[in-house]
């Protein structure tokens, strides 16, 4: 099964690429995903070709590659810093260029990170939505991480049920076929690596 993580973090590190990872890594623990493969769309990198998609209608090279790792994998983790109380506007943006079809049935976990735990109910009230409308089916766990969840109780067990029924979901999937890419949008990640260098999260 083909995993893709898409993190819209703004900054290196990252806590939202963080949190990215370690639900990959709980998805891999669960799962027969290939953990050295799973690709990681940083939309970051992506900004300008972005915003070039809006103004002249065509994605440049990497857009398009990151556009196909997405509408390709069995199964995706979206993860969004909170801006405004919503998702960034990165993150919609990059929805934005894709086909309204292409994420049609699409097993889904939603995530975001942000300063305080106030602004949780951005699961529900905006990204749940958003893949609703582009006929994605979302696992019922979302995972939220403030500030002050990283190394308290119960981050660890969210991210261990959304897993589970990320799995699940993609489990009772037909598995797509890998189409070959040009671009240079995604990154193979070997999460072992990146889950130790990132112990430690600071930033959108």
């Amino acid at each position: 099964m083909r995993l893709v993580v898409v993190s819209a973090g703004l900054s290196v590190p990252s806590s939202t690429r963080l949190l990215g990872d370690r639900l990959a890594a709980a998805v891999g623990r669960r799962s027969d995903v290939d953990m050295e493969v799973v690709e990681v769309v940083e939309l970051r990198d992506l900004a300008v070709e972005i915003a070039h998609n809006f103004t002249n209608g065509f994605p440049g090279r990497r857009l398009a590659a990151a556009i196909d790792s997405v509408t390709s994998a069995d199964g995706l983790i979206v993860v969004t810093p909170v801006f405004s109380a919503s998702y960034s506007g990165l993150f919609k943006s990059f929805f934005d260029v894709i086909d309204k079809d292409a994420l049609t049935g699409m097993p889904v976990l939603i995530a975001a990170t942000g300063g305080t735990a106030r602004h949780s109910l951005v699961l529900e009230h905006a990204l749940r939505p958003l893949f609703a409308h582009l006929r994605a089916v979302v696992v019922p766990t979302g995972v939220y991480a403030a500030s002050e969840d990283w190394g308290a109780e119960g981050l660890d067990g969210r991210i261990e049920r959304a897993a589970e029924e990320l799995v699940a979901l993609m489990a009772g999937r037909p598995e797509k076929s890998r189409p070959a890419k040009s671009g240079v949008a995604t990154e193979v990640v070997p999460f072992a690596e990146r889950l130790a260098a990132l112990s430690s999260p600071s930033g959108a």
